[in-house]
């Protein structure tokens, strides 16, 4: 694994998102219950936001809680909004230090109350970053995200503020929770599973994928590092021919 010095820094994917998978298998190895794992993983988090930032990514969306993942028995659940909170609460200050602005996505509505109070108040006070933005999916889910549009979509046709013909895919992109931001350029996925879980379904339909099997637990400054490499040595074609792209 080479070093920092090895990537070009001109060619820094400007959203990358990562789905944190690993944290029961990290937990389980140790001898440990499932919220083990999710408590040790704080810090792939922190070194995460940390790298992004440093290195220049604008966007930085972690896959934190998905819509399945309410049918975890209850006492996980719970454990895992109660770090939420915990987390939140605790790493506000070090974004605020670093200029980093806090959103979500997802259906927020269904955390519980406090989950939602801490989350406000975070993103009220990081919303004046300007380095990077760290986006948390929490509830969401890729088909959750496409429904909710075609919801508020069919809505707009039915008050006469949308036609049907004129629907194109910036149409739909601007209905997704997205809207505001570039689609990812990267997906990372730690754990080895060679699937993207219903995670950003209309938004990863170019992106580069880089799995490890390495679990979220285990993730490091290093390994968030030599994922923007692998990213660089790619030639993203979004359907072109080689000779195409080098014309262009």
């Amino acid at each position: 694994m080479t070093g920092k010095a090895e990537i070009d820094t001109q060619n820094i994917p400007a959203h990358v998102a990562v789905i944190m998978d690993g944290n029961g298998r990290w937990a389980k190895q140790r001898g440990g219950l499932r919220v083990f794992g999710h408590q040790s993983a704080i810090t792939a988090v922190r070194e995460t936001v940390e790298e992004a930032a440093e290195l220049g990514v604008r966007y930085l969306t972690l896959y934190a809680f998905s819509t399945e993942n309410w049918n975890r028995p209850a006492l996980e659940v719970m454990a895992l909004m109660q770090l939420l909170v915990h987390t939140i609460r605790q790493e506000t200050a070090t974004l605020l230090k670093n200029s980093i602005r806090l959103e979500s996505i997802g259906d927020i509505a269904a955390l519980p109350k406090n989950c939602q109070r801490e989350l406000a108040e975070a993103k009220e006070l990081t919303k004046a970053g300007t380095r990077m933005t760290l986006v948390l999916a929490l509830s969401y889910s890729g088909r959750w995200d496409l429904t909710q549009a075609s919801k508020r979509m069919t809505a707009d046709v039915a008050e006469g503020k949308l036609k049907p013909a004129d629907v194109t895919e910036a149409t739909v992109a601007s209905y997704l929770v997205t809207a505001n931001m570039p689609d990812p350029e990267l997906l990372i996925r730690t754990s080895g599973e060679q699937r993207i879980s219903n995670f950003l379904l209309w938004q990863l339909a170019y992106t580069e994928l880089y799995i490890t099997d390495l679990l979220w637990p285990d993730f490091r400054k290093q390994h968030f590092q030599e994922a923007i490499r692998a990213y660089q040595r790619r030639e993203r074609r979004f359907g072109k021919t080689s000779e195409q792209i080098a014309v262009s």
